[in-house]
């Protein structure tokens, strides 16, 4: 009896382990390039997430109307997951006339809107300027506990990638500042963020172009009124400055 039962709990306790679904933000940014076709700098472009089966989860960004079906990947993705060019909660918008700095964000669910389980996942961007299949790439990253900032090597059409997946905040914000050295609670939001640490002496908010936003001498940033988007926090100490990434809801 104690035998079946401790092959249960330990069961119990795989299972719960294994499908862990940690709450937080996976912020992209990457800078386009042309492919070589004969439409550019006119471009279309799809940036998505998949599981490590490859099987789609949701898209993030897609820059395509008429032409999409040039996106031959993101095609095929959102086609085998029974819900073509499926961009629910994305970034959408018609065919850009250059290129540029593109930003977007997942929060963790799939184009259903349920919470993922944690584990290894493969950001996808795709981009054409032609009447044909252009650039892809792939970039693996980790769901979970643990904070990631990535900048991928330069690939094809895809240069200065960064992929940061920072956890939500729960809990009680003395404890969490003991735990790590410099957290943003909460984040994302849509008001003020405190940042939470030690031998903090001021702050500064720029968007991604390095645009200041606003600065402040305490542990405080006010961005009510400001733009919904990703912005850089730079966290001034004695000793160095710090920068991470928040995002306004």
């Amino acid at each position: 009896m104690c035998k079946r039962f401790a092959v249960l709990f330990l069961a119990c306790l795989f299972t719960g382990l294994i499908s862990a679904q940690t709450n937080g933000t996976l912020t992209v940014s990457v800078t386009t390039s042309s492919t070589g076709g004969n439409f550019a700098p006119r471009n279309i472009l799809a940036i998505w997430v998949e599981d490590n089966s490859g099987k789609f989860v949701k898209t993030l960004l897609a820059y395509a109307d008429k032409r999409k079906t040039y996106l031959n990947t993101w095609e095929a993705a959102t086609t085998n997951a029974g819900s073509l060019f499926n961009s629910v909660d994305a970034i959408t918008g018609a065919t850009q006339s250059s290129h540029a700095t593109r930003t977007c964000s997942w929060n963790g669910t799939d184009f259903n809107k349920m919470m993922v389980s944690d584990g290894e996942y493969r950001l996808r961007m795709e981009l054409t300027d032609k009447n044909a299949t252009g650039n892809v790439a792939s970039f693996p990253f980790i769901k979970g506990s643990n904070p990631q900032n990535l900048t991928p090597a330069n690939v094809p059409s895809f240069s200065s990638v960064s992929l940061n997946w920072t956890t939500s905040v729960t809990g009680n914000p003395d404890e969490i500042s003991k735990s790590n050295t410099y957290v943003v609670y909460p984040n994302p939001g849509n008001g003020q963020f405190t940042v939470l640490g030690e031998n903090i002496q001021s702050l500064k908010v720029t968007d991604l172009s390095g645009n200041e936003i606003c600065k402040s001498q305490t542990p405080v940033v006010d961005l009510t009124g400001k733009p919904k988007g990703i912005y850089l926090i730079s966290i001034k100490t004695a000793q160095k400055i710090v920068i991470q990434r928040i995002i306004k809801d």
